[in-house]
């Protein structure tokens, strides 16, 4: 059978169907790249967008461990500032042994010589001995004979051994009465009548001696009000009140402002002073017991302030031509005076900056300031007035050597922080380094003046029974009472360093004749 042949109108229509299927396929092929240009386009959009946040969370993450690793660096900086704080005690700072609390060590600066403890071999001793003027004799004889029994009363004895016992007699009040009396003259009839003494001005009363026992008790002893009040009555039978107690502590330094300007005068005119203040609480506020002494004479002072206002309102150092020796508080760098920086303030901070900050400078310069010291005293036993010129400038040589390898032991200094201004901060061996620096001719005077101490401890001395008051009561409840404490105190202390009796000291006080005071350079 023969195959039928197309007609032309299907051929038409094959090849229209086969241009539609071509111009499809263009078509298709024709999206395709253009999807596939705009699939690129969209790829390469978000590929960037993608890049530049994670550009963007790269950078904040930066800046988040850069923040966090300055406050780490901040809070490891704090945490060795308030190590280093608690590092410190009476040994390598200033602050006072009492600070030091219940665990503290000792750490002397004195060597150990092997020597047991108390007496050594050879000391002579001091034992009691017999009185050859006992108040009281009590014979011990036999009534009657041993062997006899007969009376042996009557007959004459003689002493073959003695002891004596050193005891206190029975301490009861003494009263002493006061009578006025009349007479009649026998001349002219006039009636006359005597008169008591000024000091007896009332119809009970107690005498100056025991209201100086107890002043002295209580402000120069610290023993209570309460106590003292006890101990007077089971020691005297004397029943008296905390209030009458106060009364007298009040009376007794109303009696002493003439003194106090004695003392004041005395240091004015004095060669060396030794200032110093610690601080005391009056009225449950901080205020500040300052001091100004000398061998002999003591000057106690508190005020609210610590610096150069209550210098100036105490007036002693402003006037003062002398030398002073002082610590390294700024306040006293206003004063003319000559000054010499206390050698064992020095010390401590040298020890401190040797076992905090292990810089080898400082225990090496701790051992140099020892070691002048010793020079001193030996020169000063030989009686010289200074260290002779060549052993001195040897020895001040070594002093400024062992600061040049202290500056070179310095780590180069922080970079100040963008935007902040003021004075640079320093580190503690930094500060220390430029004292001893700056302030070496006071640091060295004593080698140059053997009558200068080497320390500050005379006026440490002076304040350091404020501390113990202070463990008593807590606080000066009134202003009125720490300036008792402090005229009271001032006094009596004069009077132990010049060799006067305290009890008969605080007598004349109430007797209202104050011992004068002596005059000494200091």
């Amino acid at each position: 059978m023969q195959r039928r042949q197309p007609s032309g109108h299907q051929k038409r229509a094959e090849r229209a169907s086969e241009q539609a299927e071509a111009s499809s396929e263009e078509q298709w092929q024709a999206l395709d790249v253009k999807y596939q240009h705009q699939l690129k386009a969209l790829e390469a959009k978000y590929e960037q967008l993608l890049q530049e946040q994670e550009a963007k969370h790269q950078e904040q993450l930066q800046a988040l461990k850069t923040k966090y690793e300055q406050q780490l660096q901040e809070a490891l900086a704090r945490i060795a500032e308030l190590e280093r704080r608690l590092s410190k005690d009476s040994h390598n700072s200033s602050k006072p042994p009492s600070s030091d609390g219940l665990q503290r060590k000792t750490h002397s600066q004195r060597k150990p010589t092997g020597k047991k403890s108390g007496g050594q071999e050879g000391h002579p001793g001091v034992t009691l001995s017999m009185t050859t003027e006992p108040k009281a004799i009590i014979s011990h004889r036999p009534g009657d004979c041993e062997q006899c029994g007969a009376s042996l009363r009557e007959m004459a004895g003689r002493i073959v051994e003695r002891r004596q016992v050193h005891d206190l007699p029975e301490i009861r009040l003494q009263v002493t009465q006061h009578q006025v009396e009349e007479t009649t003259c026998p001349q002219c009839q006039h009636i006359n009548r005597g008169s008591f003494p000024p000091e007896v001005s009332a119809p009970v009363q107690y005498g100056p001696r025991l209201r100086a026992w107890a002043v002295y008790l209580n402000q120069y002893q610290m023993v209570s009000v309460q106590r003292t009040c006890q101990t007077l009555w089971e020691t005297l039978g004397c029943a008296l009140s905390e209030g009458t107690l106060l009364a007298w502590v009040q009376a007794a330094s109303k009696g002493l402002v003439s003194t106090m300007e004695q003392i004041k005068s005395r240091l004015l005119a004095s060669r060396l002073l030794h200032p110093d203040e610690t601080g005391i609480h009056v009225g449950g506020k901080l205020s500040w017991l300052h001091t100004v002494s000398t061998r002999f004479l003591t000057y106690l002072a508190w005020h609210p302030k610590r610096g150069r206002l209550a210098i100036e309102a105490i007036g002693i150092l402003p006037q003062f031509a002398g030398r002073i020796m002082r610590d390294r508080w700024s306040s006293y760098d206003h004063y003319d005076c000559d000054q010499s920086i206390c050698g064992a303030h020095l010390l401590r901070d040298l020890t401190r900056v040797w076992q905090q900050f292990k810089q080898k400078w400082a225990r090496t310069m701790h051992r140099l300031l020892l070691a002048l010291n010793r020079l001193a005293w030996y020169w000063r036993n030989l009686g010289a007035n200074c260290v002779p010129k060549e052993i001195r400038d040897r020895w001040v040589a070594r002093y400024f050597r062992i600061l040049a390898l202290g500056y070179a032991a310095q780590p180069p200094p922080v970079p100040r922080p963008a935007g902040k201004r003021g004075k640079q901060g320093q580190t503690e061996p930094k500060n220390l380094l430029d004292a001893l620096l700056h302030r070496a001719h006071q640091v060295l005077a004593f080698l140059d003046d053997l009558r200068i101490p080497f320390t500050n401890n005379q006026a440490e001395r002076d304040l350091r029974m404020v501390k113990v008051q202070q463990k008593i009561s807590g606080t000066f409840r009134s202003e009125d009472g720490a300036t008792a404490y402090s005229r009271i105190r001032s006094y009596l202390s004069t009077m132990h360093k010049q060799g006067r009796p305290l009890l008969e000291a605080l007598a004349a006080v109430f007797q209202e004749h104050p011992f004068p005071i002596a005059f000494s350079l200091g």
